[in-house]
């Protein structure tokens, strides 16, 4: 993935530099949880228990951020960056859907599920 675009509406933003962060934060944290993050268990308990255990989006694997924000004056502020995050697991799996006809329906979009959709 090269660049995700993003525009996001909260109402009132107090300090944009702030909210520009806090939307960037919610995507990366998401695309890392559509992409990667997974956990584990046997029978008996979690075996994800450490960070070898359990992938995160690495920092050669971030994107371009494109974050267009909207700032309402006459609106009150309503938050940012959970918002930003829903759209991303279906936004990605839209663009594979686009690149190849193959839906992807459970996260973590991993090799070890993509591919065999792709066969």
């Amino acid at each position: 993935m090269q660049r995700v675009a993003c525009a996001h509406d909260c109402g009132l933003m107090i300090n944009p530099d702030n909210v520009r962060a806090q939307v960037e934060g919610n995507i990366l944290q998401t695309l890392s949880r559509t992409l990667h993050e997974e956990t584990t268990f046997d029978a008996s308990r979690v075996t994800s228990v450490d960070w070898a255990g359990y992938p995160l989006l690495r920092f050669p694997d971030v994107p371009r951020l494109d974050i267009d924000l909207v700032q309402r004056l006459g609106e009150p502020p309503l938050g940012a960056g959970e918002a930003a995050s829903s759209p991303v697991p279906a936004a990605l799996a839209n663009a594979v859907f686009d690149a190849t006809g193959v839906r992807l329906r459970s996260v973590p979009f991993t090799r070890e599920r993509v591919r065999p959709l792709m066969a």
